[in-house]
């Protein structure tokens, strides 16, 4: 959605809503990056279900359904609803779990985190709120893994087109073109894959 926000997620739903005469969805998926707010997540996720769907229910934990339906034209379509939360360890984000699944060995962007230190210490940062100001644990996780893809992982031939084959805004071609370089059997995974195993043992499109 490029950016989490209630209207965003709002025009999702409603764009899948107009979809049901058309596809036969029996259960719809939300995930989103957790960020540390699990409640005030959750929160928004039912508050965009209420608005757009009807559901007597309210999500109150990740991975589990609620039964919910909507009425389009003189139809009515049931199915239903469950969210989860990228995370690692309550916190984080997509860009935190890949960083924990890297494979790679990743000299490049693990010494980011001494120029980290380095600019914390040059701004006179003494608090961890302080350098939270400086540099959040969530923009130096997306620093971190565009510099894991473009200078640990990224080959001589690609480096000649970098933009386009070692960077994050391409990352389709690098989960497509180097599922290597990512440990998809990795445990910080389990929680996720139980999540979509969700949707598969619910025969789902």
């Amino acid at each position: 959605m490029e950016g989490l926000n209630s209207k965003k997620l709002e025009n999702r739903l409603s764009a899948l809503k107009n979809q049901l005469p058309k596809k036969n969805m029996n259960a719809i998926g939300i995930i989103i990056d957790h960020d540390g707010k699990r409640e005030e997540r959750i929160n928004l996720v039912n508050e965009a279900i209420q608005n757009i769907f009807t559901a007597e229910e309210h999500l109150l934990d990740t991975g589990k359904f609620i039964s919910a339906y909507a009425d389009v034209g003189d139809d009515r379509f049931d199915f239903q609803i469950a969210c989860y939360l990228v995370n690692v360890n309550e916190s984080g984000e997509l860009e935190t779990v890949l960083k924990a699944i890297k494979s790679k060995d990743s000299p490049y962007a693990d010494c980011l985190g001494t120029w980290r230190e380095c600019v914390e210490k040059r701004l006179g940062a003494t608090s961890s709120e302080e350098k939270q100001k400086i540099l959040s644990d969530k923009e130096f996780d997306k620093f971190w893994l565009n510099n894991y893809i473009r200078f640990d992982t990224c080959s001589k031939k690609e480096k000649k087109r970098a933009e386009r084959k070692c960077g994050i805004r391409h990352f389709e071609y690098v989960t497509q073109s180097k599922k290597d370089i990512f440990d998809f059997d990795n445990p910080v995974l389990e929680d996720i894959k139980c999540f979509l195993g969700l949707f598969k043992n619910h025969g789902s499109n």
